[in-house]
């Protein structure tokens, strides 16, 4: 760790150096400057944990050898004070040195989808929705509906929608999979309670030099936006419909006015799912152990259970539940959310290969 950490501090100061030379070139400006405040907070911790580390071994040198008892009792408590402070910033710096997810700060879209249980399980997808928007809110984050197919009820078979702010991914990725709901419908007359579905994708927004998509490999349908059952709520044709002919894969926008906006949010969610599906790929291949601790995000794997009557919500990755549920579906989440950022880190700083000791 100490060999990357002097790497870290060696480019930082080369760094300083390139921006005073680099004048008035300003996209070189730009991209060194860049770099440098990404390198900031670990370059500033690594100083302070360097020469914490040099007074900590001057202090064990001195409480060893040492005759003067006086000297001695000084050397120790400052070894007492020391210690403890080491130890939290090597911690802080394994993790800043762990690899990290790039797209960690990107915008989301958020797709749910009822599952099994019918109408009740389309309504579970609007609490799901209003859940997510609730959170939402509390970040400071703005959502922008995308599409959706919404039943008389008040429920939605699929709703989707991106939140755009920073650290969205970082915080919402862990929501992929199957979310359970356990309670008695409105419409059921006998009381007995009814176990509904719905699946939630959360997908990184990527940029177009992410991922190419020949215009061969797409067939592009223009309608009529249409609103709550089915009814057509403009004259021009503005909805887009956009299919992938190589995976078959179908989005469809029709939130915006203008043709042109609704064609660049289906393209937008169409990059994000295929993106998705390569980088699943590549994930199986790489790290499949770790992603069995803290769940694969796939939509198949149920992930939540939110029951009712026993006002609890139990996330089965981390066996965590909140006796709470009220607060939860008013966007309530962080609980769940760090507990399984927190699991996520430590597996990958195991994975990273930072030893123990710290060398």
């Amino acid at each position: 760790m100490l060999d990357k950490l002097l790497g870290i501090e060696k480019r930082y100061d080369e760094l300083n150096r390139l921006l005073l030379e680099a004048g008035e070139d300003y996209q070189r400006v730009a991209e060194l400057n860049k770099e440098r405040l990404d390198l900031e907070p670990i370059f500033d911790k690594s100083k302070k944990y360097r020469r914490d580390m040099a007074r900590l071994d001057e202090a064990r040198q001195v409480a060893g050898s040492e005759d003067d008892s006086e000297m001695r009792a000084l050397a120790e408590s400052e070894i007492s004070d020391l210690e403890p402070r080491t130890t939290a910033l090597e911690k802080e710096l394994k993790l800043m040195l762990a690899p990290k997810d790039a797209r960690d700060d990107k915008n989301v879209f958020v797709e749910i989808r009822a599952g099994t249980g019918g109408e009740e399980a389309a309504i579970f997808a609007a609490d799901l929705y209003r859940m997510y928007t609730r959170y939402a809110e509390r970040q400071g984050w703005k959502v922008e509906m995308m599409d959706s197919n919404s039943i008389g009820v008040g429920g939605f078979k699929e709703v989707v929608f991106q939140v755009k702010g920073k650290g969205a991914y970082s915080r919402l990725k862990y929501e992929s999979g199957v979310h359970r709901v356990q309670r008695v419908p409105a419409t059921e007359s006998s009381g007995r309670i009814h176990t509904s579905t719905a699946t939630v994708a959360v997908l990184a927004e990527v940029e177009d030099v992410d991922i190419e998509i020949p215009d061969s490999d797409l067939k592009i349908d223009v309608f009529r936006s249409s609103g709550a059952g089915g009814q057509n709520v403009q004259k021009n044709a503005t909805a887009i419909r956009i299919t992938h002919l190589p995976s078959g894969m179908v989005v469809a926008v029709q939130d915006e006015r203008s043709q042109l906006q609704n064609r660049l949010r289906a393209m937008s969610i169409l990059r994000a799912r295929l993106y998705e599906i390569e980088d699943e790929k590549r994930r199986s291949k790489q790290d499949a152990d770790r992603r069995s601790q803290v769940g694969t995000g796939e939509r198949s794997e149920k992930i939540r259970t939110y029951n009712y009557p026993q006002n609890r919500v139990t996330d089965h990755r981390i066996n965590v539940s909140i006796f709470n549920l009220p607060g939860v579906m008013e966007g309530a989440i962080d609980q769940f959310i760090d507990e399984l950022s927190t699991r996520d880190e430590a597996d990958r700083l195991s994975a990273s290969g930072v030893a123990e000791n710290g060398q």
